[in-house]
């Protein structure tokens, strides 16, 4: 595997007074103005001790699946409700303890706010959140192990999609709902990647910490949390500041479900941008398999116009264009060109041009009685209506893949 080109303990950006690469550009630059999260360096230092943990109850069922590879039927039961043998009790019993804090109410409505973007959620999901982590080296290395980054980017792609539509449905969180198992199947399907690089006789403990680790676990929700927020709203997407509360508390919980210790779970809007601001600070470390990523993923982009002649290469290079301006518009432009993502200022006006639309349309939607139930019900079907679709190209889905890095290690970790 590549070098990283920079050491991995404390990097330049973490030096007083000067703000991390991600947030000198871009969306994030924005956001920094209004925002004065930082950290020192005892706080940077308490953060990385974090990169050292892992998660011992899923371990343990993981080893357990392991001896006993016949027995995933009883992990699914166990996870449903149904029948839990004694070697799934102590990780069943610690997951159903749900926390005091959660309220069931703020989660429904997270997901309703996000329910409410529709297909529209899935720019950020594919452009801001997946293209933002790959910036993160050390976390990208459990996936570049498995040496199939380019054959699965596109199934990669659907299955995060499918996974974080299931736990940002409304009402899926509760105990053994689609949300909530797929949570915990999430947290099984990292314990088996975290075996499978632990099993490596190439990881490198001191340079990759542990693999999918705390921290990069918690890096995760945040993209898929408070980047996915801002991401929306730079595509002209209006929240209530309650409704970017209930975001953050759904993925607060979904975090907790998913093994993420309590002390990384940000409990609101200024706690996680603190949190992003340490982690842009020590883990946005990009490298050359960054790189190698971030062409994966736009070629995935560029694959909608395979088989389709002339229109086809037009239609791949209008989807190339599209999502790699918006990838620019939130990491900014020297992320953007260290991962070779295509500089197309016509694809960045169309989508600022478009961005200004849906800002006018949500303006007149927050004005309209009914209106947010009704874009809420359409979200809802086209939503439905993707799975359906993918279903149909992928196959039926069964365990969800990992909103996260480790999309793609499965195989090596079974």
């Amino acid at each position: 595997m590549d070098d990283p080109e920079m050491p991995p303990e404390m990097p330049p950006e973490t030096s007083p007074g000067l703000p991390p690469e991600m947030f000198r550009q871009g969306g994030f630059r924005l956001a920094a103005r209004t925002r004065g999260a930082q950290a020192d360096e005892a706080q940077l230092k308490r953060l990385r001790t974090f990169a050292q943990r892992e998660d011992a109850l899923a371990d343990a069922v993981v080893e357990w699946l392991h001896r006993e590879p016949h027995r995933q039927e009883l992990v699914d039961q166990a996870l449903a409700g149904e029948r839990v043998p004694s070697e799934l009790a102590a990780f069943v019993e610690h997951v159903e303890a749900t926390p005091y804090w959660v309220d069931h109410q703020r989660l429904i409505s997270g997901a309703k706010a996000i329910t409410r973007a529709g297909l529209l959620g899935l720019f950020p999901l594919g452009d801001m959140s997946l293209m933002g982590g790959y910036l993160a080296s050390r976390a990208t290395k459990s996936l570049v192990g498995t040496g199939e980054i380019e054959h699965r980017a596109p199934r990669r792609l659907v299955e995060t999609a499918a996974w974080w539509i299931d736990v940002t449905t409304p009402g899926a969180l509760e105990k053994h709902g689609s949300g909530y198992q797929a949570a915990l199947r999430i947290r099984l399907v990292h314990a088996h990647v975290r075996r499978a690089m632990n099993n490596r006789p190439d990881w490198d403990y001191d340079r990759w910490d542990r693999p999918v680790n705390q921290v990069q676990t918690a890096g995760t929700l945040l993209l898929f949390s408070l980047v996915y927020v801002v991401g929306t709203q730079l595509l002209g997407l209006r929240y209530t500041a309650r409704e970017k509360a209930d975001i953050l508390h759904l993925w607060r919980y979904v975090g907790w479900l998913m093994g993420v210790d309590d002390e990384l779970l940000p409990a609101d809007e200024d706690d996680a941008w603190r949190l992003l601001w340490m982690l842009a600070a020590t883990e946005f470390i990009p490298d050359d398999d960054s790189r190698r990523l971030a062409r994966a993923l736009v070629g995935t982009h560029a694959a909608v116009g395979e088989g389709r002649g002339a229109a086809g290469k037009v239609l791949a290079r209008v989807s190339v264009g599209v999502h790699s301006a918006i990838s620019r518009l939130v990491l900014g432009r020297d992320n953007a060109d260290f991962l070779g993502l295509p500089d197309n200022p016509v694809a960045q006006a169309a989508v600022l041009a478009a961005a200004g639309v849906n800002y006018a349309a949500e303006t007149v939607r927050q004005l309209v009685p009914g209106a947010t139930a009704l874009q809420e019900a359409l979200g809802a079907f086209g939503r439905r209506r993707y799975l359906k679709r993918m279903d149909a190209v992928f196959g039926r889905r069964g365990a969800p893949a990992a909103p996260t890095r480790p999309i793609g290690c499965i195989r090596a970790a079974q």
